[in-house]
């Protein structure tokens, strides 16, 4: 059921080519960037969920397509919209789709990482007229992987223990450094760093566990028609390999490992956009 907010408000500055739509209604203001030209791509960032995570890989594809990447409501330079203090995977697909038709670049092809990989899947199965093809990036089902309440438990440790040491903004650098590793976390650049301590409450107060039930039947996932990529990191914590290798299995696909992290889009870029590449070119010939 295609159920949208009646507009989707866009704000942002960068970079050259930058189309800047400004849409004014009852949806969320959403920050987003469009890059290159060709057959649309749109990139969606888990948590936190500042696309500009996403620039060195946006950079890399714009050659071919154009790259719309942008951060998701009450993340980075998207406001928190008032009285916000739930989501789940609906109304964030929903937000991506009004973000597509507000573009005129619908469909799509969309990667989704992390929790946005289960966005993504959503937005497959609740807007498929906006998509062309998937790519799910180590998408975080938790209900898939091998011990869910143990990956619950070191989560919520890390986090607990950045609440004590600093509160939010220590507790969402210690998650990070836990999900990326150290190295992606020092390397970001520091305009990017402030903005996802600065936003710690969204994921800790809203997103955090917002996702973790969904997943539909085996029946909804093999019925599924859109094309779908499933993709793995070789460096990448555990779960998401469990994860993925149970969600191919319903999905009637194979898993595609790339190299690095659970965020490759930072430490292997080049690599990534490569892998992906072959698959964007076919869904975007359909």
């Amino acid at each position: 059921m295609d159920v949208l907010p009646d507009t989707i408000e866009s704000s942002g500055e960068r970079p050259i080519p930058y189309r800047d739509h400004a849409f004014k209604g009852n949806g969320p203001v959403l920050y987003h960037e469009v890059r290159g030209a060709g057959p649309p791509v749109l990139l969606i960032m888990g948590a936190p969920g500042d696309g500009a995570h996403f620039e060195p890989l946006a950079e890399l594809l714009a050659d071919e397509f154009t790259v719309v990447t942008y951060d998701r409501r009450g993340n980075g330079r998207s406001p928190r919209p008032a009285g916000w203090a739930a989501t789940s995977a609906e109304e964030q697909a929903n937000d991506a789709a009004a973000l597509l038709d507000a573009l005129g670049l619908a469909p799509a092809a969309v990667f989704g990482t992390s929790l946005a990989g289960v966005i993504a899947l959503c937005l497959v199965l609740r807007h498929p007229r906006v998509v062309s093809g998937a790519i799910l990036h180590e998408p975080a089902f938790w209900s898939l992987f091998d011990d869910p309440d143990e990956v619950k438990r070191t989560v919520s440790a890390t986090i607990a223990d950045g609440m004590r040491s600093g509160g939010p903004r220590d507790a969402i650098e210690r998650f990070y450094r836990f999900v990326a590793g150290d190295a992606n976390w020092e390397g970001l650049d520091p305009e990017l760093r402030g903005r996802v301590r600065a936003g710690a409450e969204t994921y800790l107060e809203v997103e955090r566990g917002a996702f973790a039930n969904y997943l539909p039947d085996a029946a909804t996932l093999a019925g599924i028609a859109t094309p779908i990529q499933l993709l793995v990191g070789d460096r990448s914590l555990p779960y998401f390999a469990q994860a993925a290798s149970r969600l191919a299995k319903r999905l009637g696909i194979e898993t595609t490992t790339t190299p690095g992290t659970h965020f490759g889009y930072l430490d292997h870029p080049i690599e990534l956009a490569e892998t992906i590449r072959p698959f964007l070119r076919a869904v975007s010939r359909e």
